[in-house]
């Protein structure tokens, strides 16, 4: 069973690019030869056909093993589609769906009543248009000067999904701003990219502090400090009683004793999470006072 997965994840990675090859051949008018495109469609439904095949008997081996439907078939998923192709997956799903949100302004996402939303987007609001513009642009001069039909296929379709990754990229960013809960927790986002979150149990301390870290987003450094950088800088430091777990770009796993972020005003921020800790501490106060009284007044 196992080498039957990966020659059949193999034999994907190899079909599936080909596949692309011989329809922007097509739409770019390039004759195929007669017996290359049969074989092609052939060997991609027994690919689908095997990868069904797979699917179905793990389905049915997690239902023997006491799964209900759901998580067996969530299971079956896991099983059969890699982790890296499943993240992928889940990004640019929760890409499209951000950009139809901010485009039909349905608010923001994950902001319930009681939370309070911080907002981070304005501070990449002017690179991420420049970048937009140079996409824009870059399509349509490729475009006009680019003469071999292939060529021009492959590049269009590619700058095309690159104005749309980074508008999109963007509009998540805008919908999906980082939440601090009505209990003291808190969700940090970047976009359709990251989210993590941390119970307000383990928000030991939060200040104001800006940094200018050349990390990557969401790396861990040797200290344990996590950056979610907007424009090259954050400018809240938040350290933690123990570690937070999350997941990283691609889902890679990650554990950070400490996260900086950024917020387009930090001092709201701040001054909520400060909040949410003083009336946790007051109220674990009071169930300490409440229970020596107790005592007292069972003696």
């Amino acid at each position: 069973m196992k080498t039957l997965r990966r020659v059949v994840r193999w034999s994907f990675a190899a079909l599936v690019p080909g596949e692309l090859v011989l329809v922007l051949c097509l739409a770019g008018g390039v004759r195929i030869p007669a017996g290359v495109r049969p074989a092609l469609e052939s060997a991609v439904l027994t690919l689908v056909a095997a990868a069904i095949t797979l699917f179905c008997l793990d389905r049915r081996r997690h239902r023997r093993d006491g799964l209900d439907r759901r998580a067996a078939f969530l299971a079956a998923i896991a099983d059969t589609v890699p982790a890296p192709v499943r993240t992928l997956a889940a990004h640019e799903l929760v890409l499209s769906a951000s950009l139809l949100r901010w485009v039909f302004r349905r608010g923001s996402h994950g902001v319930r009543d009681g939370d309070l939303p911080v907002r981070y987007a304005a501070g990449q609001t002017a690179v991420m248009f420049g970048f937009l513009f140079v996409c824009v642009v870059e399509t349509v001069a490729l475009a006009l000067l680019i003469p071999w039909p292939v060529v021009h296929a492959v590049t269009l379709v590619l700058d095309i999904w690159g104005c749309y990754f980074v508008l999109a990229l963007h509009a998540s960013c805008v919908v999906r701003p980082h939440v601090i809960g009505a209990d003291g927790s808190l969700r940090l986002r970047y976009g359709a990219l990251v989210d993590i979150r941390i119970p307000a149990d383990r928000i030991a301390s939060v200040r104001p502090d800006r940094k200018f870290p050349e990390s990557r987003l969401a790396a861990v450094d040797e200290n344990g400090v996590a950056d979610l950088a907007v424009g090259g800088q954050t400018t809240v430091t938040v350290e933690l009683t123990e570690p937070v777990r999350y997941v990283r770009v691609l889902g890679r796993p990650a554990e950070a004793r400490a996260i900086r972020f950024y917020a387009d005003d930090a001092a709201p921020a701040v001054a909520a999470l400060r909040a949410a800790g003083t009336n946790r501490t007051a109220d674990a106060a009071d169930a300490a006072g409440s229970a020596v009284a107790d005592r007292a007044g069972n003696r």
